[in-house]
């Protein structure tokens, strides 16, 4: 048999680079614009890349392809780049002056000879393509290397679906926060915004609001009000509302709302503060307009406790009310019904939900004990029961419970109760999804996730659960296709998303994608042993098994206890064919013998 030959493959930060408006500058002056570019790579380019250690891949007529070792050198060496050319070209108004768009990803790249190929490569080519002329664009994975270890701040500017990449990419604009980096001048017109501004639909992040009571014990109370806000607004469809995850980021700091809306991707922000004291609640709030920074609305309202849901409908109605939102019948419902809720009970509810926001164990544990004490209070408070439903789920998933099938089951029990006490409360649908999820019923659990969203088309996380429902029911393309809509109402998503996306891609027997998204996974968190064992998978199938034998060692050291049986019987797919496709990688490169199972 003739031996095949090994491709050799490696990990880089690419750096793609290209002249904006090239034919046009060709066009008006071909021999001065040749050689204008030409002084330009002898006195600025070549001695830039040399500096920082980069490899000129190739060279196009009006662009570079670089390869670096680190994400840290490849970033420096383009804002450095950028500033040598606005020092030996200064003329800004000069039609005829030459500027780059430079765009850097770090990935896995195939070395054939003195070229590059891969999924690398080919990030690296989109995100260039939507950079601003003279600026420096970069992935998220490059943005996580970077950060804290360059001078300049980096600004989100969306998440995009791209030619020929399968999975969304998020792109950070390094910012000319210090002398050097050219700010952009604005774009060529037939290039559209880098930003999803949702212009179809008014757009709004509605942030942490601050606590003003002087005790920061208070400060579930007012994150609270916040997120129920939120949640109101959420069931709009006729608005595009960033999740709680990504908005709540800037809690606690001084925040520019320009720079907010830019990042999330929204026109409008948001911000207030609560003061509580006593049976008295105080409540300021601002909607800002980011593209003019003026206000829209604003209003303080005082109240009694027990009028806390009157301030937040009312919060709620101005709001769409500043933004000429048009209600149907069935939105003015949905905002109207609002079950009766007992003040203390409602309070016990806000610490307990702020409990289980950690996903940790202890805070499960708190957070039920602080619901149930709720719901002693409010029998029939829904979302309360929704919310230890959905805490089961978790212990059940991460293993924190020494009987796992049993707390299954009363989580199952809870969620179909709370759904039965609350059919519109899309809260109660998503929990009973989730558990339905990972009891294997999966045609119910996708129903449940669809009601969810249909009650709440904002909801993030109805269409995550939506998402990995479709993962395990063999629907790969669709589930890409949730996960795409859930970063676009998360755009600062947690890396966990990323697992669920290599997931999607392993099962459509995409590979090399894959380890790209997991490796930026891995990036973000080092520690995890099922994405290291998706990672060793994907390397086996791929023919990489030293890598994959590597891998798995890793996902072993950090968790000695890892089963891959526990891991088959938890795993609900649909066809069990899934799930050995992943084992199939590991005894490929003999991470694990033939046959084996744990």
């Amino acid at each position: 048999m003739m031996a095949v030959e090994r491709v050799e493959r490696r990990l880089a930060a690419i750096m793609a680079a290209d002249v904006v408006g090239y034919s046009r500058l060709m066009e008006l002056d071909e021999r001065g614009t040749l050689t204008q570019l030409q002084s330009l790579r002898r006195e600025v380019i070549d001695p830039a890349i040399a500096e920082y250690s980069g490899r000129m891949v190739k060279l196009m007529g009006d662009g570079a392809l670089v390869e670096f070792a680190s994400a840290v050198d490849a970033v420096t060496c383009a804002i450095e780049i950028q500033r040598r050319v606005e020092e030996v070209n200064p003329d800004r108004g000069r039609a005829d002056r030459i500027r780059f768009r430079i765009g850097i990803n770090v990935g896995d790249i195939i070395v054939d000879d003195n070229d590059i190929y891969g999924d690398g490569v080919n990030v690296a080519a989109r995100i260039e393509a939507m950079a601003d002329p003279g600026t420096v664009f970069i992935s998220r994975s490059v943005a996580d290397q970077v950060r804290e270890k360059i001078a300049n701040r980096l600004e989100s500017r969306g998440v995009h679906s791209v030619k020929n990449i399968s999975r969304p990419i998020e792109v950070y604009c390094v910012c000319a926060d210090v002398a050097g980096v050219a700010e952009p001048e604005g774009r060529d017109v037939d290039r559209a915004p880098a930003t999803p501004t949702h212009r179809d639909k008014p757009s709004i992040a509605v942030l942490a609001f601050n606590n003003m009571s002087g005790d920061p014990e208070q400060e579930y109370f007012s994150d609270g009000i916040s997120e129920d806000i939120i949640t109101d607004l959420s069931k709009l469809a006729q608005l595009h509302v960033i999740a709680r995850n990504s908005s709540f980021v800037y809690k606690g700091g001084a925040v520019s709302i320009p720079s907010v809306a830019q990042e999330l991707g929204v026109r409008y922000v948001l911000e207030g503060s609560v003061r509580k004291a006593g049976n008295r609640v105080r409540v300021t709030a601002q909607l800002i307009d980011s593209d003019h920074g003026g206000h829209v609305w604003a209003d303080r309202l005082d109240r009694d406790m027990t009028d806390i849901f009157e301030v937040q409908d009312e919060v709620t109605r101005h709001i769409v009310s500043a933004l000429k939102v048009r209600l149907s019948r069935d939105d003015e419902d949905r905002l109207a019904r609002r079950a009766a809720v007992n003040a203390e009970a409602y309070n016990l509810f806000m610490r307990g939900r702020e409990q289980t926001w950690q996903h940790s164990r202890t805070g499960n544990i708190e957070g039920r004990r602080l619901l149930a004490r709720a719901t002693e209070i409010t029998p029939e408070f829904a979302a309360a029961h929704a919310r230890i439903a959905f805490t089961h789920v978790i212990d059940y998933v991460n293993g924190w419970t020494v009987d796992p099938e049993a707390t299954l089951r009363q989580g199952r029990d809870l969620a179909q109760r709370a759904v039965e006490m609350d059919s519109e409360d899309p809260q109660t649908h998503f929990a009973l999804s989730a558990v339905l999820l990972w009891s294997g019923e999966l045609e119910q659990a996708a129903d449940e996730a669809a009601r969810c969203i249909e009650l709440e088309p904002n909801s993030a996380e109805g269409h995550l659960v939506q998402a990995h429902t479709l993962i395990f029911a063999g629907q790969p393309e669709a589930a890409i296709d949730a996960i795409s809509a859930y970063m676009k109402l998360d755009p600062l998503y947690p890396d966990i998303v990323l697992h669920f996306l290599a997931e999607a891609h392993i099962s459509l027997g995409k590979f090399e994608e894959a380890v790209a998204i997991l490796m930026e996974r891995l990036e973000r968190r080092s520690d995890s042993p099922t994405s290291l064992t998706l990672l060793a998978s994907c390397y086996g199938h791929l023919g990489r098994h030293d890598e994959s034998r590597a891998a798995w060692a890793e996902a072993l050291r950090i968790d000695p206890q890892f089963s891959l049986e526990r891991r088959r019987r938890i795993l609900p797919f649909k066809n069990p064919g899934d799930f050995e496709l992943r084992m199939d990688g590991l005894r490929l490169s003999g991470a694990v013998p033939d046959g084996t199972a744990s």
